[in-house]
C-alpha cells in the first residue's frame, strides 16, 4: 500500500472533525491509525502533514510485525496522529 497526497489530505480533513483513531479507522478501513503526543515522536521523522492541533506522520506495517514510523509514502500503510502540546 502507499499513502498518496490526496489520501493524506482526506485524513487531515477527517482529523479536524474527529482525531480519534477509532473514528479514522471507520472512515479509512484500509489504513492503520495510532495516536500519541508529539513529544513521543523522534525528530528524525518528518511531519507528513499538519492540521490544527495535530501533526500527521506516516507509519508502515510492511515487516508484518510492529508498526514503525517511515518517511517514505510508498511504504506507508497508515498514519500516526500526534497531538501537539502547548509549551505554556
Amino acid at each position: 500500500m502507499m499513502i498518496t497526497p490526496d489520501q493524506l489530505a482526506q485524513v487531515g480533513a477527517a482529523v479536524m472533525r474527529d482525531a480519534s483513531a477509532a473514528s479514522l479507522r471507520k472512515s479509512f478501513p484500509e489504513m492503520h491509525f495510532t495516536e500519541c503526543s508529539e513529544n513521543d515522536v523522534s525528530p528524525r521523522y518528518k511531519v507528513a502533514s499538519s492540521v490544527t492541533g495535530y501533526d500527521l506522520y506516516l507509519i508502515s506495517g510492511a515487516t508484518g510485525h510492529c508498526l514503525e514510523l517511515t518517511n517514505d509514502p510508498a511504504n506507508a500503510t497508515g498514519i500516526l496522529i500526534a497531538a501537539k502540546v502547548d509549551d505554556e
